[in-house]
């Protein structure tokens, strides 16, 4: 009796200390084993081994962490509504074209992927995760952003719309997840870290997407199209490009998302009309450096430089200038004389990116937009109507 009370009091005593011990760690039990472990310190210790032995010899996963139980309840939830995309065209008969990844946007059967993924095919069809195959008509795409809306008849049963995050509440470090079908292996988790926030990506056009989500979250040719997750299960980006540095056609770290901002802005009306029209302001520039600083004699290190306008553009009507002649300084020649943003609509601007983001997702064509100016260092408010970007850019460059 007195080896029985010594064996319950050690037993009840060593729980906190290994709690302080594992840190974090948990292990997780179904609730047969929590109700069979709370009757250990009843027992002797021989009933305690056989008892041991019964509750672990299941065939239930052992998860080490409260991150690991996270992935996994996130991965049942989510990957249902993640769908491989595979295209064909007619040459005769459809033959394959390629695959890609999607996700369902909402419960009318709209799938969202990327504009590559799906152009120019033929014929589309949509995999589920439970192997379902259903038949998906285009609604829409849009180049410029490279996203495109698919639609099938009637989702699969427990598929759910995945919800969209907040790009504002995306930082650099946090923990982001793919989901995706690398190489065709349909339903890959693969997990990283947000890289880097406010990259300009090259789009399908002349123009650039801009805000895009660099990561190093693994994803590869058939990730496209695929949803960028954070923690909650929220998409913050739509997986569309990496870098490779090699010629490769495999991940080396850095990858690149269409941010969540020119999804939630672009999706709805490529749903409603099947088209998404740009705003442009038909400038060409960069952002400010030393040596243009100390060429312009300017008293300022921060802002959008304008190096070009697009002749008969909205800039050119409103009277920007870009650069009108050449300066020598520490041995590179610089273009000087054209216009410095320093704000639009109140709004201050550091750099030319900045002028690309907030014309891309706050005005429209047809929209007015104020430019704060700098002029031979003369502060000037310029008025500028948006127009449509143009359908033919071949002879432009990268504009806002």
């Amino acid at each position: 009796m007195k080896n029985k009370r010594i064996f319950k009091f050690w037993f009840i005593a060593i729980l906190p200390l290994l709690s302080l011990a594992c840190g974090y760690f948990t292990v997780t039990l179904p609730q047969p084993a929590i109700e069979q472990a709370n009757e250990l310190i009843k027992k002797t210790p021989s009933q305690i081994q056989a008892t041991y032995v019964s509750v672990f010899d299941k065939a239930t996963p052992l998860l080490t962490s409260i991150e690991e139980e996270q992935l996994v309840e996130l991965y049942k939830r989510i990957n249902p509504s993640v769908v491989n995309i595979v295209t064909y065209i007619n040459r005769g008969a459809l033959v394959s074209a390629g695959q890609g990844s999607g996700f369902v946007f909402d419960s009318s059967g709209h799938i969202v992927t990327n504009s590559h993924v799906v152009h120019g095919a033929d014929a589309i069809d949509i995999v589920f995760s439970d192997d379902t195959i259903k038949e998906a008509t285009l609604v829409g795409e849009d180049m410029h952003s490279d996203l495109a809306v698919l639609k099938v008849e009637d989702l699969p049963e427990n598929v759910q719309p995945i919800p969209l995050g907040d790009i504002n509440s995306v930082a650099v470090g946090q923990t982001v997840l793919a989901i995706g079908n690398p190489f065709g292996l349909g339903g890959t988790l693969t997990r990283g870290i947000v890289s880097a926030l406010g990259r300009s990506i090259p789009a399908l056009t002349a123009f650039s997407i801009p805000q895009a989500i660099q990561t190093d979250a693994p994803i590869n040719p058939g990730n496209s199209g695929g949803p960028l997750l954070n923690l909650r299960g929220q998409v913050i980006g739509v997986n569309a490009q990496i870098e490779t540095g090699d010629g490769s056609r495999t991940n080396s770290g850095v990858g690149f998302a269409i941010p969540v901002s020119i999804v939630s802005k672009v999706i709805p009306t490529l749903i409603s009309t099947g088209s998404f029209h740009w705003p442009w302001l038909g400038v060409v520039g960069g952002s400010l450096s030393p040596s243009l600083v100390q060429a312009m004699n300017l008293d300022r290190e921060k802002g959008a430089y304008i190096s070009q306008v697009v002749r008969d553009g909205p800039a050119d009507k409103a009277g920007l200038r870009g650069s009108t002649r050449q300066d020598l300084v520490n041995g590179h020649t610089v273009e000087i004389g054209g216009d410095l943003v320093i704000a639009i609509d109140g709004v201050s601007v550091s750099a030319f990116e900045d002028v690309l983001i907030y014309i891309a997702l706050n005005s429209g064509p047809g929209q007015t937009v104020t430019l704060t100016i700098l002029r031979n260092n003369q502060q000037k408010d310029i008025q500028v109507e948006l127009a449509q970007r143009p359908e033919n850019t071949q002879e432009y460059y990268t504009f806002p």
